[in-house]
């Protein structure tokens, strides 16, 4: 048994390893543990998730700019040709050196590693089952597990020809047509980089629209723009089946309000149907964690059902999203060490990284309208705006609610390019309890994409000036 620790840490993904960077920070004498089989630290997000489908996006973009773009911006090419270990490589690249900087942070801020799979075993006693078993004692015990991939049944993934987006990441040539099963942020962010190398993409979704929990407008326009680029989209049906052979994937796909299947012939298929909390293997029972209905470890302001045992990240209720779990960590170490530690989850922003970008934070319209808030919007294409217009980045355009009354900014939707980059600029706003106004009257550096977001928030009061 190991002298006590303040705090240990189960998982090392965003919302961990900032846990215990922040405890470090704050004095406390602090393990994280990582079961990952690469042994690397950063989790999902930064081995298979966030970060290396960023490397691919972003690398496939150029692609696509200097096969369709460049020869109307007048840079004559020859030989462009797609090097698809390459791009791979420098995937891989990306993410190892990003894991080689979360371990010189552990060790910066005196934070001691484990390796293994962690488990409770009783009161501040955690037990990890690496290379050999090491018992831990702690006076606190943070869960930061986070998610995995949703099976959908009857299709088996073996991230070979059906993938999780783990496989997508890493598919060694590009396919003649892969299927995304799924219309929400990671099968089209996934779909969008095969399609930039050459492949045809049909997405499946169940219900009636792509990115349904994201504002209804901005979900028809971009979808309009996906289409213009070339995937197709099979709205409300459900996948039921699939076949595999060495030709390729059968994929059985009926109406979602039943009807006769189809068959989907392809060389892949992206399972992308969502994530779910992982918490399996941890104890949970044994230390009288509570779990709900759907597996997410039940909290108040991050403290379990149990005493001394916390929670983050994936595997608690709110956005799925690294960034949030970032907070979370933040938040939960600061209330350890006795301090204030909170995260509105009503203003953290959501992004797509595809091209154009989509970006959101706050409610959307149909949420208002649900609530039966009093509000008025102010809009503004990027048409219209002359940086977007001189780059020939003209798709898209920015969404601004605001309470009809007090003129409080409750929602502000983004569809174009860098719109994770100007969302900040909304959440920065909201936080501060802000109004359109505010934003109305800020100076914008000119010519620049975020005068659209400014433009749109003088509309809400009517004074939008160009367009």
């Amino acid at each position: 048994m190991t002298d006590p620790y303040d705090v240990v840490v189960i998982g090392a993904g965003p919302g961990g390893y900032n846990a215990a960077i922040r405890a470090g920070q704050l004095g406390l004498k602090t393990a994280i543990i990582e079961k990952r089989e690469t042994k690397k630290l950063g989790g999902t997000c930064l081995n298979v998730g966030c970060i290396p489908s960023k490397a691919l996006l972003h690398a496939s973009q150029f692609y696509e700019i200097a096969e369709k773009d460049f020869e109307g911006l007048g840079i004559a090419t020859g030989g462009l040709k797609l090097n698809l270990k390459q791009m791979l490589k420098q995937k891989d690249d990306a993410v190892e050196g990003l894991t080689k900087g979360i371990e010189f942070l552990m060790k910066k801020n005196k934070v001691e590693v484990f390796l293994g799979a962690g488990e409770i075993t009783g009161p501040g006693k955690v037990r990890v089952k690496g290379e050999k078993t090491t018992e831990l004692q702690t006076k606190n015990i943070v869960i930061a597990t986070g998610s995995e991939v949703t099976p959908l049944p009857g299709v088996e993934i073996d991230e070979k020809q059906i993938v999780s987006s783990t496989g997508a990441l890493d598919l060694q040539k590009v396919p003649d047509h892969i299927v995304v099963i799924g219309g929400g942020v990671i099968g089209l962010e996934l779909g969008s980089v095969w399609r930039r190398l050459g492949a045809k993409v049909t997405v499946v979704e169940f219900l009636d629209r792509i990115l349904p929990t994201m504002d209804g407008e901005v979900s028809k326009q971009f979808q309009r723009i996906l289409k213009k680029q070339g995937v197709d989209f099979k709205l409300s049906s459900k996948v039921t089946g699939a076949k595999k052979s060495k030709d390729g994937v059968k994929l059985s796909v009926e109406p979602a309000a039943g009807g006769a299947a189809e068959t989907i012939d392809c060389d892949a298929v992206l399972v992308a149907i969502g994530r779910r909390p992982h918490t399996e293997g941890l104890g949970l029972e044994t230390a009288g964690v509570k779990t709900d209905k759907r597996g997410f470890i039940e909290t108040d302001h991050f403290k379990t059902s149990t005493p001394g045992v916390w929670a983050i990240g994936d595997c608690i209720t709110g956005p799925m999203l690294a960034h949030k779990a970032e907070d979370d960590g933040v938040a939960c170490i600061e209330l350890i060490a006795g301090k204030a530690g909170h995260v509105n989850y009503d203003t953290v922003p959501s992004v797509v990284y595809t091209y154009p970008e989509v970006a959101a934070v706050g409610k959307s319209e149909e949420q208002l309208k649900s609530d039966g808030v009093d509000y008025k919007v102010g809009k503004f294409p990027f048409a219209a705006n002359s940086r977007a217009k001189t780059n020939h980045e003209t798709d898209g355009f920015v969404k601004v609610l605001a309470d009809a009354k007090t003129d409080r900014v409750l929602g502000v939707h983004i569809v174009g390019v860098e719109a994770g980059e100007m969302i900040a600029e909304a959440v920065s706003v909201m936080e501060f309890g802000g109004a359109s106004e505010d934003i109305a009257r800020t100076c914008h550096a000119h010519p620049t994409r975020s005068e659209a977001v400014r433009q749109a928030a003088m509309g809400v009061e009517g004074w939008t000036m160009q367009a």
